[in-house]
């Protein structure tokens, strides 16, 4: 038998992970995959008597009576002490998990926007048919709970990492089994002193934009495990993505090796080598709701590009820190995009209150009047230098002025830009400089118009 106990309570957040998608979708089938790995792996009272290896019929024989149906029917109420009588309610609050039904359910509404869960929790969770068990089995083996091989299911030797419970919690005296040092360091203090509610209260909330549609939420789940599966394999496969390329209008395919994931600016973002949409770039960043089709591919398919294969055979394939490197170079987050340097004023007063004493990026650096007037004679040619040169006159050595290496085209620094008008000026590049003022003399026009 394997000594390997699981002993978690089904608190929202754990049955979250299980769900691998939508909670409210399907929390009678995580409740059930709760149970079932209670009773693969719980302790002496729960464990059933099975062998490390087992076939369904070996386990359904030692979870229910004896006269639960073998069929592929519905199972009547055919016996009050049978697993499959007891309602979903009765598997989650009793003395042994220590489930408080109304905080449960709180828990539930907050996670779920379910706000009358009572006709679920009535629902008798094992009283389905022989095949949606079989199916809760292949579930199990794709969250890596089971190994399935030879026609029987294989207890694991390891855990797969999940979301640890309160109970878990006070014991390893942790946040949960994942590191936090994906967080800025500033976060990672709040979370570890205020993730939890404080006398029965919680007084921190992290509010992000999140810009993915309802409707591919549970895709993207689906791609983020799909990829954490992939990254869990020795060697890393190479993968064939269908993508809805928004800047070329059409459905694309590309052959990369996928890096890792990034949450920027309301979404969230695979950073993958290979091929890019527009064929541009080898790098690039991939909406995850754009994704629609990702394929595992063998390192020796013919359809791998060649960059991938030299990476691949020299044992040079990227990684997260290389992409870090480049992040911090320059400011923007398509950091495969060439880099340029920048000029930027800001009127005092904004930058007093808005910008000075703030991180934008490790180039984003104030500069005095005279440094900036020195900057567009290095670095800006005639007759552009001129035109600059007498901008500049015009404008008060006492505004604020910062120079910032970025990327050329990055959307989210464009964003930036505007966001920060009419207090902010690009002095140079001098193409972005014209490229803004066209903007906005199109916005005026749209706002002086009868």
């Amino acid at each position: 038998m394997s000594e390997l106990v699981f002993q978690e309570a089904p608190q929202v957040e754990l049955l979250q992970w299980l769900a691998r998608g939508s909670l409210k979708q399907k929390l009678l089938r995580t409740i059930r995959l709760w149970v079932w790995l209670r009773s693969l792996y719980g302790n002496r009272q729960e464990r059933l008597a099975l062998n490390d290896s087992f076939t369904y019929a070996e386990w359904r024989d030692a979870f229910f009576s004896p006269t639960h149906t073998k069929g592929e029917e519905v199972p009547s109420l055919h016996d009050p002490d049978c697993s499959c009588a007891k309602t979903t309610q009765q598997w989650l609050f009793n003395e042994q998990t220590g489930i408080v039904a109304h905080q449960w359910q709180e828990s539930l509404m907050a996670h779920t926007g379910i706000t009358d869960s009572r006709k679920v929790l009535k629902r008798r969770l094992f009283g389905i048919t022989r095949r949606s068990l079989q199916g809760d089995l292949e579930v199990l083996a794709d969250l890596g709970w089971l190994v399935y091989k030879n026609e029987k299911y294989y207890r694991v030797s390891e855990f797969p990492q999940r979301p640890l419970t309160p109970k878990d919690e006070a014991e390893s005296n942790k946040l949960g089994v994942y590191e936090l040092n994906f967080l800025h360091e500033d976060l990672v203090e709040i979370v570890e002193n205020h993730s939890h509610e404080i006398n029965g209260i919680q007084r921190f909330f992290l509010k992000v934009d999140y810009v993915i549609p309802r409707i591919t939420i549970d895709l993207v789940g689906e791609w983020q495990y799909q990829l954490r599966q992939l990254w869990a394999e020795t060697p890393v496969s190479p993968i064939k993505l269908t993508y809805a390329s928004a800047k070329l209008e059409s459905q694309v395919h590309c052959v990369v090796f996928p890096v890792c994931i990034y949450y920027f600016q309301r979404a969230v973002y695979l950073c993958a080598y290979g091929e890019s949409p527009d064929q541009k770039t080898e790098w690039y960043n991939f909406r995850l709701d754009r994704i629609q089709k990702m394929i595992p591919l063998d390192w020796e398919n013919s359809q791998l590009p060649l960059n991938l294969r030299k990476h691949y055979h020299k044992q040079t394939l990227p990684s997260p820190d290389d992409i870090a490197v480049e992040m911090s170079k320059a400011w923007g987050f398509d950091f495969y995009l060439p880099s340029q340097l920048m000029l930027i004023r800001f009127d005092k007063d904004f930058s007093d209150r808005y910008v000075s004493g703030t991180e934008r990026h490790e180039t984003f650096e104030e500069i005095s009047y005279q440094q900036a007037q020195n900057l567009i004679k290095q670095k800006i040619k005639q007759p552009e230098q001129q035109a600059l040169l007498e901008i500049l006159k015009n404008r008060s050595p006492k505004d604020a002025y910062y120079q910032v290496c970025y990327r050329k085209q990055d959307n989210g620094i464009v964003m930036r830009l505007r966001a920060w008008r009419p207090k902010c000026e690009v002095l140079f590049p001098y193409e972005l400089r014209q490229s803004i003022a066209a903007d906005v003399a199109k916005e005026f026009q749209l706002y002086h118009q009868h």
